[in-house]
C-alpha cells in the first residue's frame, strides 16, 4: 500500500519520498555531525550522490559546529534538500524546540526525528510525544525508533511521512542484528523506512536494502574511514548493486 508521500514503485532517478518542499531521490542518506573540514563535507556528500543536507541546532552547545558560511564556500548547498535533526536531543522537548529553531532560521520544515536515552538508542515515548507535537505544528516528521512494530504504527497514525529503524546501535559497525524484525517493521507500514545506526560495511548497506528498506542512513563508518569520499562512495555502489539485483516487480 502507497500514500502521496510515498511514489509507487520509486524507479531509480526518481524520488522515494517527496515531503516538506524536498525529493528525497538518493538511496544513500550521510549525516555530517562529526565532521571539522567543510570541504570533506563536500567531497563526502558528493561521492555518495547524496542529495539532503542535514543540519541541526545543539540544545547543550556541546558540539563542534560548522558554520554554514564555510559550508556554503566549500559547496553549493542549493543544489540539496534541507532537512533538519534533533539528534542531540534528550527529551521530548529538546526535540521540539531544536525543530522550532531550525523552522525559525532556516525555513526546515523536514524533521529527521531523535530522541536518544543516555545510551544513544532511540526513546520510544519521548519520540512518540514530540512527534504529535511537530505533526501538528506541520512539520514532516521522520522518527528515529528501535524495530518494534507497534510503535512503528502509533508514528504512522500519527503522521509520520517515513519511520528510520534501527540495525543495531550507533556506532556500532554491527549490522542488522534482527532482521525480523525490521523486516516486520518494513512490511507493516505503508511510509517509506530507512535503515540505519550500526550500518559499517557496504555489506551492511546491501543486507539493509535487501529486507525492503527505501534507503539508508550510513555516518559513523564513513566520518572514521582513512579516506571519507572513497567510503561513502562505496556505501554509494553498495545501494546501486542492492538496487539493480532486486527481484522483478519490487
Amino acid at each position: 500500500m502507497h500514500d502521496a508521500n510515498r511514489p509507487a514503485d520509486a524507479p531509480a532517478g526518481q524520488p522515494w519520498l517527496v515531503t516538506g518542499g524536498v525529493s528525497f531521490t538518493s538511496r544513500l542518506i550521510v549525516g555530517i555531525e562529526q565532521y571539522s573540514d567543510p570541504r570533506l563535507v563536500a567531497d563526502v556528500l558528493a561521492a555518495g550522490g547524496c542529495d539532503v543536507f542535514i543540519t541541526t541546532y545543539d540544545p547543550g552547545g556541546n558540539r563542534a559546529s560548522l558554520l554554514l558560511s564555510d559550508l556554503d564556500e566549500a559547496m553549493d548547498l542549493t543544489r540539496y534538500g534541507w532537512i533538519g535533526t534533533t539528534s542531540f536531543a534528550y527529551s521530548a522537548k529538546e526535540a521540539v524546540d531544536t525543530a522550532k529553531k531550525l523552522r525559525d532560521a532556516f525555513g526546515i520544515e523536514v524533521i529527521k526525528l531523535d530522541v536518544r536515552t543516555p545510551g544513544n538508542l532511540p526513546d520510544g515515548e519521548p519520540t512518540v510525544a514530540a512527534a504529535e507535537t511537530l505533526v501538528d505544528a506541520g512539520f514532516s516528521v521522520l522518527p528515529f525508533i528501535r524495530p518494534d512494530v507497534e510503535l512503528a504504527n502509533r508514528l504512522v497514525g500519527l503522521g509520520a511521512v517515513a519511520l528510520r529503524v534501527l540495525a543495531s546501535p550507533v556506532a556500532s559497525a554491527q549490522g542488522v542484528l534482527d532482521p525480523a524484525a525490521v523486516r516486520a517493521v518494513i512490511e507493516t507500514v505503508d511510509v517509506p523506512v530507512v535503515v540505519e545506526g550500526g550500518l559499517g560495511t557496504p555489506g551492511h548497506v546491501s543486507d539493509a536494502l535487501a529486507l525492503g528498506a527505501d534507503a539508508v542512513l550510513v555516518n559513523t563508518a564513513i566520518a572514521i574511514a582513512p579516506d571519507c569520499p572513497a567510503t561513502a562512495a562505496a556505501m554509494r555502489r553498495a545501494v546501486d548493486a542492492a538496487r539493480l539485483t532486486e527481484p522483478a516487480g519490487t
